[in-house]
């Protein structure tokens, strides 16, 4: 289910915890983050690799990511993002705000999280 044009705001705000999660257990390169947000949301989320490398290079300076390019046989060159230490801590910290959001929002709205 496609997310309604005025949910954008929510969709941006959350973005770097979407990208830091998938992060978390291996490298990816963007095109890889962009169909995991589509596939795991079921189609609910989309992020165009165009709006997706703008952030990742922020992640990347503020040293959350680290960026290594990987070239394999036969494949066009691709750059691998990873979790820096720093950015683990950073991890943990959107988590905890984000469940404690949810949390006050259900309790407002009286709407039970799923």
């Amino acid at each position: 289910m496609p997310l309604n044009p005025s949910d954008h705001e929510w969709k941006k705000g959350s973005a770097e915890l979407l990208v830091l999660s998938l992060l978390e257990g291996q490298p990816r390169h963007g095109y890889d983050i962009s169909k995991l947000i589509q596939i795991r949301s079921g189609g609910a989320l989309q992020f165009h690799v165009t709006s997706l490398y703008p952030l990742l290079h922020r992640l990347e300076k503020q040293r959350l990511v680290e960026g290594l390019w990987v070239e394999k046989a036969e494949q066009r060159r691709r750059r691998y993002y990873s979790l820096t230490l720093e950015g683990r801590k950073v991890l943990r910290s959107k988590q905890k705000s984000w469940k404690d959001f949810v949390a006050v929002i259900s309790r407002v709205t009286g709407i039970e999280h799923a």
